[in-house]
């Protein structure tokens, strides 16, 4: 008696459902594992607004539902935009996407720490904006930005003090586009974090940020708003900010002082 030949398909191993054949090619190669598939989906919900920030996600079991997978798939898959601070777990509430506004997510990006205490017992930084204003790019912003020189794009210089004490002075460039509208009034008006306000009335969130870190001596201009000599090292940390999709949206070039603080970072 033939027997009938077997399946290519193992039954322990779970198939995509119809769901994941929306990928547009490159998008998620056919050797992606599931979970992996499963995060893409709910990224491209994020970065098209589907979820805003702050806002609750649909559970587990709705979302295996929609993507005609287990829940098991789609719990590693949030479990890792959880850890990367896109998604945050709240007991008996639900899962909500990520706000900079949150206190776990306020100092995601900085790095510096105070050398007595933490930042918390610190305290928020007072904030003052030296400068504001808008401008042509010129070739190395419009590069980090992917912009052509000539864009514009907005400039804010901004020096943040700890305990009364200038601690560090930050330049930021911004694309011109996203952030129609944002003046000088509105940055100092807001005491929130810079990256929450840019997320609540600009719709752009930072999802996350390369940066180049070097030692370096200030100029006049900048010993002066730090109030240090010009022989004084400080740390230079330049850093690009990107949205869902790796869209850069912020250039952003500080530099700090390290006499009561330092910079700190987990490596995993």
């Amino acid at each position: 008696m033939a027997t009938a030949a077997p399946s290519s398909t193992s039954p322990d191993i779970e198939q995509p459902g119809a769901a994941l054949t929306a990928f547009a090619p490159g998008q998620a190669p056919a050797f992606s594992p599931l979970y992996q598939q499963i995060k893409t989906l709910i990224l491209q919900g994020l970065q098209q607004g589907e979820w805003k920030p702050g806002e609750v996600i649909p559970s587990e079991f709705d979302l295996a539902a929609r993507y005609k997978v287990s829940q098991g798939t789609v719990r590693k898959a949030v479990d890792e935009l959880a850890a990367e601070n896109l998604l945050v777990r709240r007991q008996g509430r639900g899962t909500f996407v990520a706000t900079h506004a949150e206190q776990q997510v306020q100092y995601r990006f900085l790095r510096l720490q105070p050398d007595s205490g933490t930042v918390d017992s610190e305290g928020p930084a007072q904030r003052d904006f030296v400068d504001c204003r808008r401008q042509r790019a010129n070739a190395e912003v419009a590069r980090a930005l992917g912009l052509r020189a000539g864009d514009p794009v907005l400039q804010a210089r901004r020096l943040l003090r700890y305990a009364g004490v200038p601690t560090i002075l930050e330049d930021i460039w911004l694309p011109g586009g996203p952030f129609r509208g944002l003046t000088v009034e509105r940055l100092s008006q807001y005491h929130g974090p810079m990256y929450a306000l840019f997320e609540a009335e600009f719709g752009v969130r930072m999802v996350r940020a390369d940066e180049k870190i070097r030692a370096v001596l200030p100029d006049a201009g900048q010993a002066a708003l730090l109030e240090v000599t010009e022989a004084t090292p400080l740390l230079s940390v330049e850093r690009v900010a990107y949205t869902y999709n790796d869209v850069p949206m912020e250039l952003r070039r500080g530099l700090y002082r390290t006499d009561t603080h330092h910079y700190s970072n987990q490596l995993n």
